[in-house]
């Protein structure tokens, strides 16, 4: 037999993206299950629902401990949880087809924990970026719902990399950042035709954020590379 024929024509996906993506393609599974009154009774239809009452997560949680010294540690763990579950089938599958696919590049060039830890950073960063500025702009306090600031942080990190090498070829630097531009044009153009765009964008841009900003960090030479380009201008 020819060698690789035996290969799969698939490229396998790093473990670490299948660890972030499967809360979210399992919660799914329970939720159509539960619609279909197959698990939960009566009461499988409001799955969902109850699902994203436990876990999302309130601005105010952050604004009481900022403000007022007041920590509900037994709620923090929202500040996570909320990038797992998601208003709708659409919105979840969304998020599994940019963790899968940006998951899968970035995990290329970055370590598993490391992966683990910008994936989560960004969920954070998103989340509490977004309860400080929500009384700046005087927008009403909403809870934080779905895993779209941790896809962003990915976003930021495959930015970051490509970044640092169109600087290495002397490229436009500014090229890295077309995705996340066309990304938030298609989030406006979808939030206005299906309505629901919030303020949650406060949240990804965030997340692209902190992703790009930890990227110096948990990329192999990511320092070293900001370094050599701050040295050739």
């Amino acid at each position: 037999m020819r060698p690789g024929l035996t290969e799969s024509p698939l490229n396998p996906l790093p473990p670490v993206i299948w660890l972030l993506a499967l809360p979210v393609i399992a919660s799914e599974a329970v939720f159509a299950l539960g619609s279909a009154g197959l698990i939960g009774g009566a009461e499988g239809v409001g799955l969902r629902l109850s699902a994203i009452r436990m876990t999302a997560f309130p601005p105010e949680l952050a604004q009481r401990a900022w403000g007022f010294g007041v920590l509900d540690l037994d709620q923090f763990y929202r500040i996570l949880s909320y990038s797992f579950i998601h208003v709708s089938l659409t919105h979840a599958l969304f998020v599994v087809v940019f963790t899968l696919a940006l998951g899968n590049m970035v995990a290329q060039n970055l370590r598993p924990a490391a992966v683990l830890a910008l994936y989560l950073g960004s969920a954070i960063g998103g989340a509490l970026v977004y309860a400080a500025v929500l009384p700046l702009i005087g927008a009403r306090p909403s809870p934080l719902i779905g895993g779209y600031p941790a896809v962003y942080g990915l976003v930021g990190a495959f930015t970051f990399l490509l970044w640092t090498r169109l600087a290495a070829e002397n490229a436009n630097r500014l090229r890295a950042f077309v995705l996340i531009g066309v990304l938030l044009a298609f989030q406006l153009v979808f939030g206005l035709i299906f309505g629901g765009a919030g303020q949650g964008w406060i949240a990804e841009i965030a997340g692209f954020a902190t992703g790009f900003a930890l990227s110096f960090l948990l990329v192999d030479g990511g320092i070293r590379r900001a370094l050599a380009q701050i040295r050739q201008r």
